[in-house]
């Protein structure tokens, strides 16, 4: 991947985790990463429709995932697409909590452990929500 695009994914995520929302100058120790939304193994391109800034927290834990199970009821749910939905409209910062709002919101906390007790007190720290 060129330098431009990881440049454009940045600029376009406004430097901050596209799942979780903390910023990267928030953790100057870790250098967040471009992310395939969609795994090459599953035929995910390098479009910038196709790429995301993660942090390597919430990158590590979605890994390849697509979906995941939904805590309320079990059934096989997509993860958030940070091109094809809107953060607002399915997580809500409840303090230094995120709340997922709907099936995709409460899977894609889980799988990606946003409310992990180190994530949560780092927007504590930081004074997210």
């Amino acid at each position: 991947m060129d330098q431009a695009t990881r440049l454009r994914v940045r600029q376009r995520a406004g430097n901050r985790c596209e799942y979780c929302r903390i910023s990267q100058n928030d953790e100057p120790i870790y250098s967040y990463q471009i992310e395939h939304i969609t795994a090459k193994k599953h035929g995910g391109s390098e479009d910038d429709a196709n790429l995301a800034l993660a942090c390597p927290f919430c990158n590590q834990h979605k890994g390849t995932d697509l979906t995941g199970l939904d805590p309320l009821d079990n059934a096989i749910t997509p993860l958030f697409h940070p091109r094809l939905h809107v953060w607002e409209e399915h997580f809500r910062l409840i303090g230094p909590e995120i709340v997922g709002l709907t099936a995709i919101g409460r899977t894609t906390v889980q799988t990606l452990r946003m409310n992990d007790l180190l994530r949560v007190e780092l927007r504590r720290d930081i004074g997210a929500g």
